[in-house]
């Protein structure tokens, strides 16, 4: 099919308008990137905009030099793998039974949900049941109470009901059982769901920090991100005060309270850059799925 010039006057205009779209979201990420490598008290001058006026790894050396970083990395390194996969599992098995048309009681427990969703204790109660469940000051307060994802319970609920029913049913006639085929029949054809659910729940259990305030006492499980919110509050104080931001910089000479936040924000965002492009394709048709069939 022929071209005209009015279809390439507005594909040009497309063109223009994705660019500055791009630059726009991007632009902001790519400034972080240049700031944590160059000098931090050089780059407190300000004029640096696309690339490093005075090119310097002292801030990330300054971060990785410290113990309570690198178990800082670890810890969330655990809590986002292990808490993402239990979670995964427990609400898929969840929404699996919920799915299920012949489920006992199905029109009692679907509401207890939604309220849940919308409800909540509040902090001090909550406090409470993870102090009775010995949960305050360990790790797997990080995993346990997020492994049921009411949010993503109810777009997988309605992914499961889209499922052939034969896949059950012939499974049935070969002798499986419930745990069977669920492990068996559904997880493998239910890549779209998990991947989108992985996403999820792994981004949420590596930005969170608040649970590693509130709940977590011990500096050796504290997480990345508390670590970066730390950093950012140490620099608020006034000079005479001893805080991260001051001990940070006495320790490097060329680091500054803002470059070491600037690079604690990089070394917190790429990680997740680097997993959603293996997950997108993924990602996108599970969660429409999800929300449009439901």
């Amino acid at each position: 099919m022929r071209r005209t010039l009015e279809d390439k006057i507005v594909d040009g205009v497309n063109y223009l308008l994705l660019a500055i779209i791009f630059i726009i979201t991007f632009y902001p990420f790519y400034y972080l990137i240049v700031i944590s490598f160059n000098d931090g008290l050089d780059a407190s001058l300000g004029g640096i905009y696309f690339w490093p006026r005075e090119f310097s790894l002292v801030n990330y050396t300054t971060l990785i030099n410290d113990p309570k970083w690198i178990n800082a990395f670890f810890v969330s390194v655990a809590r986002t793998v292990i808490g993402t996969f239990i979670g995964v599992l427990f609400t898929c098995m969840v929404a699996y039974g919920l799915a299920n048309k012949n489920l006992l009681f199905k029109k009692i427990y679907y509401p207890l949900f939604i309220i849940g969703m919308y409800v909540s204790g509040g902090l001090i109660p909550f406090y409470v049941v993870l102090r009775n469940l010995n949960l305050l000051n360990s790790f797997w307060v990080y995993v346990i109470p997020s492994m049921l994802n009411l949010f993503l319970l109810l777009i997988a609920i309605s992914f499961f009901r889209e499922l052939p029913s034969e896949l059950e049913e012939s499974a049935r006639m070969d002798g499986a059982n419930d745990l069977r085929i669920f492990y068996s029949i559904i997880l493998p054809v239910s890549k779209p769901i998990l991947a989108t659910m992985s996403l999820f729940i792994g981004v949420g259990q590596w930005n969170s920090w608040l649970d590693s305030a509130y709940y977590v006492q011990s500096e050796n499980l504290k997480t990345l991100t508390f670590r970066m919110i730390e950093v950012i509050n140490a620099s608020r104080v006034p000079t005479d005060l001893q805080g991260a931001a001051v001990e940070y910089a006495t320790q490097a000479s060329q680091a500054t309270p803002f470059s070491l936040q600037i690079t604690a924000m990089v070394i917190s965002i790429v990680p997740i850059i680097c997993v959603y492009p293996f997950l997108q394709k993924y990602f996108v048709k599970g969660a429409t799925i999800g929300a449009v069939k439901g």
